[in-house]
């Protein structure tokens, strides 16, 4: 049987995170992927080692989401077939340190308003750490929360971006309730 290995860097303020209390996180993670982590605490540096190319391939996703700052148990939705992680760089949409602390402010909103609209319309988990923006959720629903959350990184009013939201959740919800009538 061939054995895959791949590599990680999280941040090393994060690593603590990825072990968890007593190693309880790293070996939940390891036990439901059948992979066996080796975490180098002082450079961040994590070694993904399994026979399962696909089950590695996760692994990676729900090492970075852990990384990226997601809570283990929300990154653990990866775990389900549905579920996608996705990264956003707010640094391709900002030139200076002062437009991207404005930008990552317009997606959390005051006191994490604009995170939990998109997060509820869209029944996703955004996470906004250093650069990034993180998205875990079902495939289609982290899609619209990334489109989403690049218009209002593109500059999109707030009320534009939660309308939109508005009008793709009733087309989903028409969609499914027409599928499950045909059924």
């Amino acid at each position: 049987m061939a054995y895959f290995t791949y590599g990680v860097k999280v941040p090393k303020e994060r690593v603590a995170v990825l072990i968890g209390k007593k190693g309880e996180t790293k070996k939940q993670i390891e036990e439901a992927t059948k992979t066996k982590l080796s975490i180098d605490s002082d450079e961040g540096d994590v070694k993904v080692e399994g026979e399962d190319p696909l089950n590695l391939y996760i692994t990676r996703d729900l090492i970075k989401a852990i990384g990226r700052g997601f809570n283990p148990d929300i990154a653990m939705l990866l775990l389900k077939q549905d579920y996608v992680f996705e990264m956003m760089d707010v640094s391709d949409y900002a030139n200076t340190q002062k437009a991207m602390l404005r930008l990552k402010g317009r997606i959390i909103g005051k006191d994490g308003k604009s995170r939990k609209i998109i997060e509820s319309l869209t029944e996703t988990y955004i996470c906004v750490f250093g650069k990034t923006i993180g998205i875990i959720g079902e495939g289609e629903a982290a899609s619209i929360a990334r489109r989403a959350i690049e218009s209002l990184l593109a500059g999109s009013p707030h009320s534009s971006v939660y309308k939109w939201l508005e009008k793709r959740n009733r087309e989903i919800k028409q969609r499914d309730f027409e599928e499950r009538k045909m059924m």
